[in-house]
């Protein structure tokens, strides 16, 4: 199920069939936060609510709302996978991390990406091509086409 988009942000959906409801929470941020409702009309209205709410609540103690990303995590996959993107990134003369990356960033290529910053001003941006992540870590081979608008 797709998840629900609001000002930037994403909620899940659930189904409780016990308590006859739906719920669902906001997600990529670092604190919990819920909402729940027996139609989607009812559900979709009360992410929108709780985003809101989340957001004037940090907003009133200083807080990033934001869940910081630190860039790592762990993938799983096959030994043979593993072996043969390996054997690929060496060929390539480069680390096995940098070209996982860089086939993420493929996989992403012209989808629009969409950033939250601290002042509530949504940047739109589309991938224009890849990213050379050996690049980025220097300092440069960042390509983007930034959209800034205003909600």
């Amino acid at each position: 199920m797709k998840p629900l988009q609001y000002n930037g942000y994403l909620g899940s959906v659930e189904c409780s069939f016990e308590d006859k409801c739906l719920y669902g929470k906001i997600l990529y941020i670092n604190d919990l936060v819920t909402y729940e409702a027996e139609t989607v009309l009812e559900l979709e209205a009360a992410f929108k609510e709780s985003v809101d709410d989340y957001l004037a609540t940090c907003a009133e103690i200083g807080k990033d709302p934001d869940k910081s990303f630190k860039g790592t995590f762990n993938v799983r996959m096959t030994p043979e996978r593993h072996k043969a993107a390996a054997v690929e990134a060496l060929l390539q003369k480069t680390t096995l991390n940098d070209f996982v990356s860089q086939a993420v960033a493929e996989k992403l290529a012209g989808r629009e990406v969409h950033h939250h910053n601290d002042q509530h001003i949504h940047i739109q941006a589309t991938v224009t091509e890849p990213l050379d992540f050996g690049a980025m870590r220097r300092g440069s081979g960042y390509r983007m086409q930034e959209e800034p608008r205003e909600n």
